[in-house]
């Protein structure tokens, strides 16, 4: 945090930052741990890949964690480096958060760790991959969390679809894209994830102007934005 100018009230923490110095003010290292997990998500969310890289690093390199856990930051440390172009590295953290998922001994990690999974490192791998333009490698991933969930249901698991939606408009592949599509078209009403209907929005958006994309998409990717805009609680 810079100075405070003469007149410019003082800056107050965000209420990440306030949390995460009353986790260690209250000795709950479990809670820390969940707090500096979704720090570094945010970081990651809005593109700040080398604070979100740091913070999962910070956390790889101060304590001991259980299996899942460390396949958590493991994860996130694969997409700070992805985000920074140190694609090989990152490559190599999934393998490694792989690892560690099937090593978890059972009632070794905290409850708030659920939600990590297969699945889950498909999604954020697949999302890695296709955020920086290396979409033939990412549709596997993004494909294997579409159709073949393994783990706990998550409320913004539909994130994978689009993603693949976009690696297909992203590779011509009209075909493919519109069975996409179509499979979102009736999903998006029960999509509650803000950021997995902003993606999906922008994504639909791109396709139905993109040049070459034939009729029968552009219907599909209609179908879609007709749901978007549909009133989820209407009788």
């Amino acid at each position: 945090m810079g100075p405070v100018q003469r007149g410019e009230p003082p800056r107050r923490p965000s209420l990440q930052q306030e949390a995460l110095f009353l986790s260690r003010l209250a000795g709950d290292g479990s809670i820390e741990l969940l707090i500096l997990q979704n720090m570094g998500m945010v970081a990651g969310w809005v593109g700040r890949h080398r604070e979100e890289l740091a913070i999962a690093r910070s956390v790889l390199e101060s304590r001991p964690l259980s299996p899942r856990v460390e396949a958590i930051f493991r994860a996130r440390e694969g997409q700070g480096l992805a985000g920074t172009g140190r694609h090989e590295e990152a490559a190599r953290s999934f393998r490694r958060a792989r690892s560690l998922l099937q090593d978890d001994p059972p009632d070794a990690a905290p409850p708030w760790s659920w939600w990590i999974s297969e699945d889950e490192l498909d999604r954020q791998e697949g999302r890695s991959l296709q955020e920086s333009g290396r979409w033939e490698k990412a549709v596997p991933l993004l494909q294997r969390a579409t159709h073949a969930p393994s783990g706990e249901p998550v409320g913004y698991r539909n994130v994978a679809a689009v993603r693949l939606l976009a690696c297909f408009l992203d590779l011509g592949a009209w075909r493919e894209a519109e069975g996409v599509a179509n499979f979102l078209a009736p999903e998006t009403g029960e999509t509650a994830s803000t950021i997995t209907l902003s993606v999906l929005e922008a994504t639909i958006r791109r396709g139905r102007t993109m040049p070459g994309a034939p009729p029968a998409l552009r219907e599909s990717l209609d179908r879609v934005a007709d749901a978007l805009g549909e009133d989820p609680y209407a009788l």
